[in-house]
Parts: C-alpha cells; structure tokens; sequence
C-alpha cells in the first residue's frame, strides 16, 4: 500500500500534462519497472489511475479525484449543515446543535439557538460524555459493539444525574434501539429537566461523521411530541447527509 500510494503521490504531485511514463514513475519512486507497472495496472482497475495507451502516459484517475473531493466535503459539513439546522430549529422551536466524536468523548462544532428565553447554550468545541447525551449515544450506535465496549472501559459510565444509564448491558440495549429508530433520545440523562433529540449524519461511505439534534426543557418537549420531532431531526439528519455527498447505510442494525 505504501509503495502505492506513493505512485499516486508522484502523480498527483508531478504537474506533469497529460502524465507521466513507466520509467518516469520507477526513476521518481526508486521501484522497479516490473513493480511498478504491476502497481498501476492494479489501480488501474479500481480506477485510482489511468492510462493513455498512444502516448504511454499514467496521470491520476476518477476515482482519486472521487476521494480527494470526499474529504474536502467532509471539511466543509459544519458550514453545509447550519442552513438545514436553521430550518430544524424553526420546524421544533428548540435549539439545534451539531456535534462529532473526539477521542472518547463528542464535542459540539456547531449551534443555532432558539428564541425561547429558556433554551439550552453550549459553547462551540465543549465536549461531553457519550452515554449521557443524544448526540453521544446517536454516535455511538453507528460503532461496533467492541468499539463502544473499548470506549466504556475507558471513560465508565458515570451517572450524571437518576436516569443516566449506567450498565454496560442497558447501554448496548439502548443502542440496539436507536439503531431501529434512527434517533437517539437524552431523556434528562445528562441534566435534569433537558432532553435532547439526536440523529446521525453519515458521509458515501456510509459512516457517521456527525449528529444533528435539538435540545429544549422537558417542559416543552413533552412526550406527546418525541415521535414528531425525532422525525424532523431524522429528515434534517437526512438532508444534511444528501447535501454532503453522503447516504444512509442501507442498515443500522447490529
């Protein structure tokens, strides 16, 4: 994989119109003839790299540019989100935060406040528990059960407030049903008197990069309207994840 990367490296980096020879590439990568040409042709075929047979020339494939341009939408998810969570906070009446995983825990790199005078306010790049909060349990349901268990043995499961979940085993229970509803509910786990509404965002490959949530006073989010607004944030998780080139695994289970 190094070496081929690094033939896509010299490519990309050459600035070399329309491309670059075999025995240019061996001379700039140190291989061999026979190692190298093996190292195009397979890439080749996964679209990495390609060939003008007239000229027997190699530059840079669809399928790189494919990649390179992924990453540069993944960059820039915050900025596409926050039209969509604007729309989200205006269909709920709550604010509406935006937050991906850290390390062991999620952090928040994006907001849009209500207008309610009571309404939750975190700070851009606070952070928080994962299994306390909508955002962190919505994420964490996109992982591998060995993931999360990894994750747990590190941070433990500390209770926040009475109904924070604390078990390892209703823990992996509540994931097993986010992932059949498709959101994630902070029912005042991690702060008395606040829930919080969370679904994930997800680039082209299927993975979650992200949540979008809104998060208001239990007061106002009652139960009678959790199933309303769990699909409002799904379809705004939805457009966001449309908008970012991304999709939907065609299955959240297990």
């Amino acid at each position: 994989m190094d070496r081929a990367f690094n033939l896509l490296s010299q490519l990309a980096e050459s600035g070399a119109d329309p491309g670059m020879s075999l025995a240019e590439l061996s001379a700039a990568s140190g291989l061999a003839n026979s190692t190298t040409h093996r190292l195009l042709v397979s890439m080749k075929h996964l679209g990495y790299v390609e060939y003008e047979e007239s000229k027997g020339l190699w530059s840079v494939g669809i399928k790189a540019f494919s990649v390179g341009n992924a990453y540069l939408r993944k960059r820039d998810f915050i900025t596409q989100a926050r039209p969509i969570m604007r729309e989200l906070v205006a269909e709920t009446g709550e604010t509406s935060n935006l937050a991906v995983i850290k390390g062991d825990r999620h952090v928040f790199v994006g907001q849009i406040e209500c207008k309610e005078v009571m309404r939750m306010v975190v700070q851009v790049g606070s952070g928080g528990y994962l299994h306390a909060s909508g955002v962190g349990k919505a994420l964490l349901s996109a992982m591998q059960e060995a993931d999360v268990r990894q994750i747990i043995e590190r941070t433990g499961l500390k209770p926040l407030s009475e109904k924070t979940i604390v078990t390892i085993d209703g823990l992996l229970a509540e994931l097993a049903k986010i992932r059949k509803t498709r959101y994630a509910l902070d029912d005042e786990e991690q702060t008395p008197g606040l829930r919080c509404i969370a679904s994930n965002i997800y680039d082209e490959y299927g993975e979650a990069i992200a949540a979008v949530s809104i998060s208001g006073p239990s007061v106002r989010i009652l139960d009678t309207r959790i199933e309303a607004i769990a699909n409002s944030v799904i379809q705004k998780a939805d457009a966001i994840t449309h908008t970012i080139g991304g999709r939907r695994p065609r299955s959240t289970d297990g």
